[in-house]
Formats: C-alpha cells, sequence, structure tokens
C-alpha cells in the first residue's frame, strides 16, 4: 500500500461530511476491474468503473457499472433521453472531465454531467469507485454516492 495522500475526491467528500474509506495501491497499466476488486478484497459486482460518452445531441453523460459488466449502449441512451450514445475517446477524457483513463471518477469532475449507476448499487451496503487518482479507490454507501453526484439509479449493463 501506498503511503496515503487526499484526492479531490476525498476533499469533496470530507467538504460535504461524507464517511468512506480509501484505499491505494501500486497501479499496473494491464490491471483489470475485477484484479483491482481482488486487491481491495470484494467482489467485482461491488466495484464500480466510471464511463464517459457523449450522446447525438452532443451532451456528455456519465455511466458508472461494475467491472467485470459492460455498458448497454441502448439502454444508456434510453435512461439519457438520446437517440444513440457512444464512449468518447480515451484522448478527450482528461478535457472533459479532469481525469486520466484509469482514475476517472463520478465524483469532483469539471463538470457536473447528468450520472447514471448501474442499479445493482443499491443492493450493496458499500460500493468502491475510483478516487479520481491512477491506484485509488474510495469505498463507501451507495446512497452516499448518489446524494453526492445526483446519480440516477437505471438498469444500463
Amino acid at each position: 500500500m501506498k503511503k496515503e495522500e487526499k484526492t479531490n475526491v476525498m476533499r469533496v467528500l470530507d467538504g460535504k461530511k461524507i464517511c468512506y474509506e480509501s484505499h491505494s495501491y501500486e497501479p499496473d497499466a494491464a490491471m483489470s476491474g475485477k484484479e483491482i476488486a481482488g486487491i481491495l478484497g470484494e467482489e467485482p459486482e461491488k466495484v464500480f468503473k466510471t464511463l464517459v460518452t457523449q450522446g447525438k445531441s452532443g451532451a456528455y453523460y456519465v455511466f458508472v457499472i461494475p467491472v467485470d459488466a459492460e455498458l448497454d449502449l441502448k439502454k444508456a441512451a434510453k435512461v439519457s433521453g438520446e437517440k444513440a450514445v457512444g464512449m468518447i475517446k480515451q484522448k478527450e477524457l482528461f478535457p472533459i472531465t479532469g481525469y486520466v483513463h484509469g482514475g476517472c471518477s463520478p465524483i469532483g469532475m469539471k463538470k457536473h454531467f447528468p450520472t447514471f449507476i448501474h442499479e445493482t448499487a443499491a443492493e450493496a451496503d458499500k460500493v468502491f469507485v475510483s478516487a479520481g487518482k491512477v491506484g485509488f479507490q474510495i469505498g463507501l454507501a451507495p446512497e452516499d454516492l448518489v446524494s453526492v453526484v445526483g446519480c440516477t439509479i437505471a438498469d444500463i449493463v
């Protein structure tokens, strides 16, 4: 484990007095979400990845899904009210969100975008998302994540 440092995500949660646990690990570029879940000692369905899409209208949408699942683009378009949505290019991630690939969190993006979290999050006592930096994760109650981000719970995988 790396020496604990505060990320922007942790500062946002501290400012809102939301309880969370932080985890850090030595990142490996080839590391999968399932491997990160293993490092955390958690089931992959409790560890979530953050995906950023763009709709036909040009608007951006954020989808938070379990690391072992795939975003269903048709369901994503339907819940966002778009005709279609597609993943943004990796090089567009930082300018749009302020986060890099592998460190993108639904909390603390440069701008607020409509955000949807997969419905299985509501069944968990705790969910894990990126803490906004590669090698850092936070665990928090799903209802706290929904309240701080303003997520909509939906069937998106």
